[in-house]
């Protein structure tokens, strides 16, 4: 697809994506919310907007192994205002200033120097860093890192202290971690995890060798919540693991006690689960804007592909035969101009400014648990639930890669002006040379 030629005056005006000075992430942001956990290639821009505008309280990036984002340039495009981190051939990670208060950037990294390289190269575009230990694949545990650092836990809270102390007070620090085969490891782990000053702490609730379709142990979650409160320094744990959506996520926090809930899997199939009222009938009410939003932020064809072949919900008005010839046209495109009356018009910047709208609208000061994802008394889970199980038909992830075209040219690259920040920007690490 042929990138947009750069602009000195963008089409948008800057006025739209002007919003309240909220506070910094503190570790009461992470209590009574439903965040968007890092998924590679799932978690790219578009899903994280689309997340974030059907109640997510914040979102995590695809996990970024340190080195690659060292040498990255940081582009702006000046008519959508996302920022590219541009390796030599794509952009391995992208973001938009809309996003900022709400966007945790993860971490893959066995080298507490290059952990914090690769965070101050970032910090200017995100409000927090996250520390990936629980991820079991290949790409991410062959250099010690992932969930290589659970055997290895004085390298793990050797990077966490050192990113704590090289980032600033606003930018937050937390770690996302899988269970110890015992309940006693896992304890004297999670202890000296929130002792290297954490704001919270992210437990999947599997052991490293488990597999997604094995039903999560969140059983075991309780009597950790219970001793991390227990420490007396009001860290947040966070639940991660089975959880199906909104309804879900109450059930789950009136069970194990968790300050929040992460939703991976089914954010994948429906990035609207966060809603109390998610988006059925997506062959209609999803996956048509998100193809829209997708073109309009210039997302590489292949990550949206992988993307939407992925969504999938209830109420679909289509007849079996219209079904199947939906999912053929999407399984079969090859770029944005086959998926054409998919789509119907590209009114891509119409989307984009609905989701600035919904975002805008949380009340100050509240960047997370909003009215959406905050757990209410009729609500709680003490009715009846089945067994929890995991949405089949899982893809597993590929190293992190968005595959998509550098950003736009040399004229484009400046810093996000302040009236779109909102805010300040942090003194930028220089482009390495």
């Amino acid at each position: 697809m042929p990138r947009r030629p750069s602009s000195s005056s963008p089409l948008l005006d800057d006025r739209q994506f002007k919003r309240p000075k909220l506070v910094h992430l503190t570790s009461e942001s992470f209590k009574n919310g439903i965040f968007l956990a890092p998924m590679v290639r799932s978690g790219a821009l578009p899903t994280r907007l689309f997340a974030l505008k059907h109640g997510a309280s914040l979102v995590w990036g695809p996990e970024m192994v340190d080195k690659a984002i060292l040498h990255a340039e940081r582009v702006v495009d000046p008519i959508t205002g996302v920022i590219s981190y541009n390796g030599k051939s794509r952009a391995m990670f992208t973001t938009h200033p809309i996003e900022k208060p709400y966007l945790i950037y993860q971490i893959g990294s066995s080298n507490p120097e290059l952990a914090v390289q690769a965070a101050k190269t970032v910090m200017q575009d995100v409000s927090g860093v996250d520390l990936n230990c629980g991820c079991p694949k290949p790409f991410s545990t062959h250099s010690g890192m992932g969930a290589a650092l659970l055997s290895n836990p004085d390298l793990l809270c050797s990077i966490l202290e050192a990113l704590r102390a090289a980032m600033p007070p606003e930018i937050t620090v937390t770690a996302k971690i899988r269970l110890l085969p015992t309940q006693e490891d896992t304890l004297k782990l999670v202890e000296r995890i929130i002792d290297t000053g954490v704001s919270a702490i992210t437990i999947h609730c599997r052991t490293r060798n488990m597999r997604q379709k094995e039903k999560a142990l969140i059983e075991r979650l309780k009597e950790i919540v219970e001793f991390v409160e227990g420490l007396g320094k009001g860290i947040a744990v966070v639940e991660n693991g089975d959880c199906v959506g909104f309804e879900d996520a109450q059930r789950i926090r009136q069970l194990t006690g968790a300050h929040s809930v992460m939703i991976a899997t089914a954010a994948e199939s429906n990035p609207s689960c966060f809603s109390r009222s998610p988006l059925q009938n997506v062959e209609e009410n999803l996956i048509p804007p998100y193809l829209r939003l997708c073109k309009y932020v210039d997302n590489h064809w292949s990550n949206t592909k992988f993307c939407v072949v992925q969504f999938k919900g209830s109420g679909s008005k289509l007849n079996k035969a219209d079904a199947h010839k939906f999912r053929n046209t999407l399984s079969k495109s090859k770029s944005y101009d086959d998926v054409e009356d998919v789509v119907g018009e590209w009114t891509g910047e119409q989307v984009f400014g609905e989701i600035v709208k919904a975002i805008q609208s949380r009340r100050l000061g509240h960047q997370v648990g909003t009215e959406d994802s905050s757990p209410r008394p009729h609500e709680r889970a003490g009715s009846e639930g089945g067994p929890l199980c995991t949405p089949p038909d899982r893809l597993n992830p590929e190293p992190p890669s968005l595959d998509a075209p550098l950003g736009p040219s040399t004229a484009a690259r400046m810093p996000i002006p302040a009236i779109i920040t909102g805010d300040d920007a942090l003194t930028p690490t220089p482009t390495p040379r």
